[in-house]
């Protein structure tokens, strides 16, 4: 076929009649391989820096191979699950900040925290499945990576698989418990946790009972607080400070987990190159990873972790059916709920909502704040003509305070967004919470009216609840600032 020739400049149609359009097939190849190759780096490409500057920071990675020699691997589910591991590594950390934060002592070589973060096959959620340090696993028959001795299966606490036999038993051990097959692995220590929370400026938490534990030094008062590095670290690592020990110890690594994803996207990381570049360099600089995992990957596990909340029913913790299962040589372990963590983890292996597999579902979804006590302000971001009035209507039917007067937004959007000011965000989240798939973007003095800009992916305002409707009609004194719902 002879090639065409360059197309000429089009007249402007004349007004009774409309320009042919052109064959869908011939747009989509275009905007398949645009998404494919920008997705990730858009913002950073729209400031001049572009994909060069994201897999740069690969090299920043040091590597491990923890999938070496596995055989007998379950099957491939959809989505992709990466184990992440917090070990208990503190070599770059000074002698003075060991002592600060009680990091004294020779370290085990062993995992303080481990989870399984699940990211959907469209990137649009993320499940995290805790995974207690105390559980009773029994590792699956191996052979040594560096002695080449072979060991039979045998009973332990999971933490103790990683100092037997590195990241290599690790995954093993937990793809052996939950037949959930392992596609990356993500080892962050000490040193890591804190430079990265350091790099953000402090990450907030907000605790509604005071924080003491004498092992960890950690000492909060009931309330909001912004954690530097070495703080964070004593809140995520304390078990002492009630009677559930590593139970309340991984909620709270669960909302800090979720603070801390909060932080990065609200704090204009995604939107200044440079400071991307930094906080990436600090998170991976200091951490190890498969060769398989990258910037790229990074890139989906935050994006599919954008809205994240504390109170996200995608945050759970394995089901404990004896909380002290004792075991000769090993100890007071616990054991899971056979049933009730098969049905977990056949929800990853499914690429499945966690709140549809073992967890009863609310008749409502709870939120943070009360709809009565969140004040919107509709914008149409479309070129739909009504679907402001149409969003407007269907927050006012869903409970939420509403300004009545729709307007267009000075600006099209590809999907609805929720603007916030960062004093409000427990609102913002809780709003969000009632348009599945919306994004959440900060925009400091925008006061404690929040903006809905409806894109072209509105369907529903999906109706919600507060968690204690008494102490979220309370907590809203000054913004979001006082109060823990």
């Amino acid at each position: 076929m002879p090639p065409r020739s360059p197309a000429r400049p089009q007249r402007p149609p004349h007004p009774s009649r409309r320009p042919p359009r052109p064959p869908a097939r011939r747009r989509r190849p275009r905007w398949a391989v645009r998404a494919a190759t920008t997705l990730s780096v858009v913002v950073l490409a729209a400031a001049g820096i572009g994909h060069s500057l994201v897999t740069s920071l690969d090299s920043d990675i040091d590597r491990v191979d923890p999938f070496k020699d596995m055989k007998n691997r379950p099957r491939a589910g959809h989505g992709m699950n990466v184990l992440l591991v917090g070990t208990d590594g503190r070599e770059k950390i000074s002698q003075a900040e060991r002592r600060r934060y009680r990091l004294g002592g020779e370290p085990c070589h062993c995992t303080d925290t481990i989870m399984i973060v699940h990211i959907s096959a469209d990137r649009e959620r993320a499940s995290v499945v805790s995974l207690p340090r105390d559980s009773y696993v029994e590792t699956p028959a191996h052979v040594d990576g560096t002695t080449g001795v072979r060991h039979a299966g045998h009973p332990l606490k999971i933490n103790a698989a990683y100092a037997e036999g590195g990241p290599q038993l690790t995954v093993r051990t937990v793809e052996h418990m939950t037949r959930v097959k392992i596609d990356h692995y993500l080892e962050v220590d000490f040193t890591s946790f804190m430079k990265t929370v350091d790099v953000l400026g402090g990450v907030r938490i907000c605790t509604a009972e005071p924080l003491k534990d004498t092992y960890t030094g950690l000492d909060l008062p009931a309330g909001r607080h912004t954690l530097s590095g070495g703080t964070a670290l004593q809140y995520v690592r304390s078990r002492h400070v009630d009677a559930t020990a590593d139970l309340s110890r991984m909620k709270r690594q669960q909302r800090f987990l979720a603070a801390l994803v909060d932080r990065a996207s609200s704090s204009g990381v995604l939107l200044n190159p440079l400071r991307f570049r930094d906080v990436a360099r600090a998170v991976l600089g200091s951490v190890r990873a498969d060769r398989g995992f990258g910037t790229n990957e990074l890139l989906d596990l935050g994006r599919a972790m954008r809205n994240f909340s504390p109170s996200s029913s995608e945050f759970t913790t394995v089901p404990i059916r004896d909380m002290g299962y004792a075991v000769k040589g090993i100890g007071s372990t616990l054991k899971w709920d056979p049933a009730r963590s098969e049905r977990l983890f056949k929800a990853l292996r499914d690429d499945r909502p966690l709140s549809a597999g073992p967890r009863p579902r609310s008749p409502l979804p709870r939120v943070e704040v009360a709809p009565q006590r969140i004040r919107v302000q509709v914008e149409n971001g479309t070129t739909t003509n009504g679907l402001g009035r149409r969003v407007d209507a269907a927050l006012v039917a869903a409970g939420f305070r509403t300004t009545g007067r729709p307007v267009t937004a000075d600006h099209t959007v590809r999907r609805t967004v929720v603007t916030h000011d960062p004093r409000w965000d427990r609102s913002a989240r809780s709003l969000a919470a009632a348009l599945p798939g919306s994004e959440l973007r900060a925009v400091p003095g925008l006061g404690p009216t929040l903006k809905v800009i409806a894109g072209p992916d509105f369907r529903q305002v999906r109706k919600v609840r507060a968690q204690n409707p008494d102490r979220a009609e309370s907590a809203v004194v000054r913004g979001d600032e006082v109060g823990c719902a």
